[in-house]
């Protein structure tokens, strides 16, 4: 099994490690439209009126431009630290054990605006750039670059695939016909009905990530992760119909049964 994460707009800066854009994951497939994106940011956010239009950046964040313009110095750190937010705080990478980090590393990857798809051990640096910003100085939206780009990718190395990214990001990087499974996160109410999980979604989603990690869960397919989710006690479902692993919370108390 491998899972897509989205990436999030916060980010942590800094990092110990140098930036090498060609030691990212895919590099053959995707390096060429990786330099172009990054062309095309770096120009936009020399204008910080337009950067702060275009990225949508307010008075308190438009100090993140800053990370933009300095993507070779200002330090590098693996994908699955540099982001933060509700799904990356549930799952609290940093706080896990060696052998948990390593199966995060071999089975999770992160879809950056930036970056496109990188495993979630690849060293990169602070920027900012959503999926659905607009880049001037670029010949195509970046949902045409990418999705073109993506096409190149080995997608059965993967084997079977959980994707639990936002439609945004879904967007730059579509998945071939029967690649794998999207997940739906509910929640149920005392009184039995079940509805979408909207707040806690994120969360939901980070914490399930964090307890595959730590139980080195080996899952090739839905029916071995609907057998390991039982095991912690989760309540899931699978539609062969949609492709659709639904994971079922307790109204009120979603990050204690799958969040």
């Amino acid at each position: 099994m491998h899972i897509l994460l989205p990436p999030s707009e916060t980010k942590r800066s800094g990092g110990g490690s140098i930036f090498s854009a060609v030691d990212l994951a895919h590099n053959d497939a995707l390096g060429e439209t990786r330099q172009d994106i990054r062309e095309a940011l770096v120009a936009l956010s020399t204008d910080t009126e337009a950067a702060v239009k275009a990225l949508k950046l307010g008075v308190k964040n438009r100090d993140e431009l800053l990370h933009n313009l300095a993507l070779d110095s200002s330090g590098a750190m693996p994908a699955i630290d540099r982001y933060t937010g509700v799904l990356y705080d549930a799952l609290d990478a940093a706080s896990l054990g060696e052998s948990s980090r390593k199966w995060l590393a071999e089975h999770v990857s992160v879809q950056s605006a930036l970056f496109g798809l990188v495993r979630a051990g690849d060293l990169i640096p602070a920027y900012r750039l959503s999926g659905s910003s607009r880049l001037p100085s670029l010949s195509h939206p970046l949902k045409r670059s990418w999705s073109s780009a993506h096409q190149g990718i080995d997608w059965e190395s993967f084997e079977w695939i959980l994707d639990l990214r936002s439609k945004d990001y879904v967007a730059l990087a579509p998945l071939p016909a029967g690649a794998g499974a999207w997940l739906h996160v509910a929640q149920r109410s005392p009184d039995g009905e079940v509805r979408a999980l909207n707040h806690f979604n994120k969360a939901a989603k980070g914490d399930l990530v964090r307890r595959l990690a730590e139980s080195d869960a080996q899952i090739s397919g839905p029916q071995d992760l609907l057998s390991w989710a039982a095991s912690q006690s989760l309540e899931a479902s699978f539609s062969e119909s949609d492709q659709t692993i639904t994971l079922v919370t307790e109204l009120g108390a979603p990050t204690k049964t799958a969040g």
